[in-house]
């Protein structure tokens, strides 16, 4: 684990303030202070190319800039607040917040519901503070815990996130450090956790000054978005310390629950000890000696459960990855979509839907049609909360040619369908913001960059990198436009009626029987059975006494006739996804009754005598 100093602006007491900067390029490095009288100050090499410098004087909301070489001005690479752009002086924050007071220590990873939201389009206003007022709307929901795309400084006021360019700044527009910690508290107060999006595989290209103070990135391998982050070449140290420390400074500073760490597929290194894993090593160490309990998450395409398994068992040690598979078996049977990477789910697809609910990992070493190469490792002995599954997120939407929603590509049923084979599942569920209520307008692709030709290269850069989806720039909305940003917005007032109302009921009826049946609670695959015959896929899951059983017709046009699959006990209907389906209350072996189940729809049953009082 590497020593962690704190980099950038740290207040020592009211009026006194430590600057440290990384900078092994840099011959010379001052200091700016943008007072009324603009003062320079020399700051001074310490070891290891880092530079430092305290000063009396400085109070919190001081703005400051950094000069390289007696030339550039730049931000502060560690900087916590930019009032202004991302181009301009930074500023001195406080870490102090006076915190409510409750007995918050995080709730276990099984009890975790993720909600997924996007702060600056969850409200009209697009602000931290705007949120709070829904936090109870979310909780009595059942979710358990929101999960904030990326808050790191980016360019202009409409970004996702991942073109931030100051990690440690918390977005202006947003509300900033301040808002963000409001936000934070207010979850807590009411039992919500807060997951947080960090993006440590690559940097926007507008205000990234990090190239200027020393080797953060390589030429020796290439990302979909350009240079790679250097991980593993000669000063490494420096960034891996960066971006270590800028996690531990969310759970520190912040109080962050867990992290959802962006694309670790992406990570190229080559090093003994990969960055991930020292990742890893540093914020459970820290974790440990702040008596916290804290998650790592990895997005991660490579299915391999060496991201997952303990360091001491030679894996990377992270707590949970995202499955995508749930969601591409879904999506590809729902739609009958089979361009780019769903090839892979276009043969067989419903017997890869019920391996995915069975094991987890759908290519456990087959070769994939897309790739064209072996592809994944086997996933059967990973317990369930290891695993993050969902049938909308930001990617799955927003990287559509038009952003359309689940809602939009299935109808009514459909739509109830897939949120039962999520939330149902084995698996910790994430919802995508206005999935609840069946939103159907699209989350889109928006940015605001200050540079025509730059605004250009993205426009261009999504047709070619969505083309066999059918993208070209004549075809698919403007990222540069305000009117993609505002399309994106939800809508809350559509839940008060019509088929919105319906679907919002629905999901809280769906999450409330995951939260309250011990079976359907319980995350343990060794306590499931996965069977399917043709269309039909039934799912008996069980915890000490507990029995559920779970029946889903995913026949697309043809309704099922079946005897009730039991062998014991009396079993009573919990919920039915569809008032079309014809299900006897209570089944039972000696009740001879049949299930009828139309296309699209599922049905619940506990057993009986063994519910809870």
């Amino acid at each position: 684990m590497i020593s962690l100093k704190p980099l950038g602006a740290a207040m020592l007491d009211a009026h006194t303030c430590q600057f440290r900067v990384w900078g092994p390029l840099a011959e010379s490095v001052d200091l700016i202070l943008h007072t009324p009288e603009t003062k320079a100050h020399a700051m001074q090499l310490v070891s290891d190319g880092y530079y430092e410098l305290t000063l009396p004087g400085v109070p919190e909301g001081t703005q400051y800039t950094y000069r390289i070489n007696g030339q550039r001005e730049v931000p502060d690479p560690a900087s916590r607040y930019q009032p202004g752009s991302v181009h301009g002086p930074s500023q001195v924050v406080s870490p102090h917040f006076d915190w409510t007071p409750v007995n918050w220590n995080n709730i276990p990873l099984r009890d975790y519901i993720f909600y997924e939201l996007h702060v600056g389009t969850f409200t009209p206003q697009g602000t931290f503070d705007a949120i709070i007022p829904h936090l109870e709307y979310l909780r009595d929901l059942g979710i358990t815990a929101i999960e904030i795309m990326p808050v790191g400084q980016f360019p202009g006021t409409r970004n996702w996130g991942y073109d931030g360019v100051l990690p440690y700044a918390v977005q202006n527009s947003y509300g900033g450090p301040w808002g963000l910690k409001r936000l934070i508290d207010a979850c807590h107060r009411i039992g919500l956790a807060v997951a947080l999006d960090v993006v440590y595989n690559h940097l926007g290209p507008e205000g990234n000054y990090l190239a200027l103070w020393g080797p953060y990135f390589t030429d020796r391998y290439y990302s979909p978005w350009g240079q790679s982050l250097n991980f593993d070449g000669e000063y490494a140290d420096g960034v891996r310390r960066y971006f270590i420390q800028n996690a531990i400074m969310w759970l520190d500073e912040f109080h962050i629950d867990a992290l959802r760490i962006d694309a670790t597929h992406a990570l190229v290194d080559f090093s003994a000890v990969p960055f991930l894993e020292d990742l890893v090593a540093s914020v459970h160490d820290w974790a440990d000696q702040s008596g916290r309990r804290v998650y790592l998450i990895a997005e991660d395409d490579r299915r391999n459960v060496k991201v997952i398994r303990s360091q001491e068992a030679g894996g990377m040690g992270l707590d949970a990855q995202w499955l995508d598979d749930l969601h591409h078996c879904i999506h590809v049977h729902l739609t009958g979509q089979n361009a780019g990477y769903y090839e892979d789910y276009a043969e067989n697809t419903l017997g890869l839907l019920e391996k995915c609910l069975r094991d987890g990992f759908v290519y456990s070493g087959q070769v994939s049609p897309f790739r064209k190469r072996r592809v994944g490792t086997s996933s059967r002995g990973i317990p369930g909360h290891r695993f993050v599954v969902c049938t909308q997120n930001h990617d799955q939407v927003g990287n559509r040619l038009m952003g359309e929603r689940l809602a939009a590509l299935t109808d009514f049923d459909g739509a109830k369908l897939a949120a039962g084979l999520v939330i149902l599942s084995p698996y910790l569920p994430l919802l995508f913001m206005g999935e609840e209520y069946a939103k159907t307008a699209p989350f889109l692709f928006f940015t605001q960059f200050s540079d025509e030709d730059l605004i250009e290269a993205v426009r261009r850069g999504r047709a070619e990198e969505f083309a066999y989806f059918g993208a070209t720039e004549a075809n698919m909305p403007d990222p540069d436009a305000i009117s993609t940003f505002e399309q994106s917005r939800l809508n809350f007032a559509l839940r008060s009626g019509g088929r919105h109302r319906q679907m919002l009921i629905f999901y809280r009826a769906l999450i409330h029987l995951r939260q309250s049946i011990p079976a359907l609670r319980n995350l343990d695959k060794d306590d499931m059975d996965v069977t399917r015959h043709e269309a039909v896929i039934v799912m008996r899951r069980r915890a000490e006494e507990s029995r559920a059983l779970v029946v889903f017709n995913l026949d697309l046009a043809h309704p099922v006739e079946m005897n009730a699959p039991v062998t014991a006990g009396v079993w009573t209907l919990r919920l039915a996804s569809s008032d079309a389906i014809d299900a006897p209350v209570t089944i039972s072996p000696e009740i001879k009754a049949a299930l009828r189940l139309p296309p699209r729809t599922f049905v619940v049953y506990v057993e009986s005598e063994q519910e809870p009082r």
